[in-house]
């Protein structure tokens, strides 16, 4: 008999046909909210539940899950919508999906600075306008990013891929992290211990850092004035990292001359005055979002599943 499966968000159509190949799952491709995930593993007696980072997984919540649940797979590499402890306290496995999601979150991450710099909404803009009137040598111009300062808070696994991509732009790279890297890792970056020092050699500033306390509203009125005026300002991990008001004001004051934003406190519900400023490039939290990238994480969540329901230990435990 196949395992039992509830998946709580529409997956990529690939995943979605194995899945249906090799468990017995009533996927029907919706957005579930957690009363609803809770509600049809009870009734399907699931075995496992694959769920995204779209709903908090609170304490209250893990604790009514079902018993003949053996293991919480998130199809994410962030982990914050989980009550982990809650999760450790019931013995519930949980699971992540971590490395898959690293070049083409990078990838994302050099658009989103790319098209700060160079006024890439400003100039598609005109473009869907109908055009109609060349400019001046003195017009629309932007930034030249070749050769600049980028700061990376945060230099993991996606930040040394975002450092790599780079040096190709001729950059020069500064990071900050509570410990110091070893050489084959650090690659030539200059390591700062405090954040707050290394800010104002930035010429654009690229958050890589997880959510949490330690780092919420690390990005506010304080660390964006100390920042060059007229510094690029890149976020492509987590919204919490910002202070969103303090970001509009330092893009409307000039202090910052253009953000690149993937991600934002409350999504999909974002702050709609980023809407109105041209020098936003604005992306719908889309950084793992290829073909190649949402499969390897379908894959590696059912990875996890299938090692715990063989009775082996998961593949990538979120908590031990």
């Amino acid at each position: 008999m196949k395992h039992r499966l509830i998946v709580s968000r529409q997956i990529a159509p690939d995943v979605a046909a194995t899945i249906a190949a090799q468990y017995d799952c009533p996927y029907e491709g919706k957005e579930m909210t957690a009363e609803e995930v809770l509600a049809a593993a009870a009734a399907h007696k699931a075995e496992a539940l694959m769920i995204t980072s779209h709903v908090r997984w609170t304490g209250e919540l893990i604790a009514r899950i079902p018993d003949h649940v053996k293991i919480l797979a998130t199809c994410s590499v962030g982990t914050e919508h989980i009550d982990i402890p809650a999760c450790k306290a019931r013995g519930l496995p949980a699971t992540n999906t971590p490395d898959v999601l690293t070049e083409c979150t990078a990838d994302l991450a050099l658009m989103l600075m790319l098209n700060a710099f160079r006024r890439g909404h400003e100039y598609d803009a005109i473009m869907r306008a109908g055009w109609r009137r060349g400019y001046g040598l003195g017009e629309m111009m932007g930034l030249r990013m070749w050769g600049k300062t980028l700061g990376i808070l945060g230099l993991g696994r996606i930040g040394r891929a975002v450092a790599q991509r780079a040096r190709g732009f001729g950059m020069k790279i500064l990071y900050a992290a509570p410990r110091r890297l070893p050489p084959e890792l650090e690659q030539g970056a200059t390591w700062y211990q405090d954040f707050r020092a290394m800010l104002p050699h930035c010429d654009v500033l690229s958050l890589h850092a997880p959510g949490g306390p330690a780092t919420a509203d690390i990005m506010n009125a304080e660390t964006f004035a100390l920042l060059p005026r007229g510094a690029v300002f890149v976020n492509a991990a987590r919204g919490a990292l910002v202070d969103e008001t303090a970001l509009i004001d330092a893009l409307k004051s000039g202090q910052l001359y253009a953000a690149g934003l993937d991600v934002f406190k409350n999504e999909p519900e974002f702050d709609l005055r980023f809407a109105e400023l041209p020098n936003v490039f604005l992306c719908p939290h889309m950084g793992s979002a290829t073909v190649e990238t949402r499969n390897a994480m379908g894959y590696r969540a059912l990875d996890n599943i299938a090692a715990v329901l063989a009775g082996k230990p998961p593949i990538d435990p979120i908590w031990t």
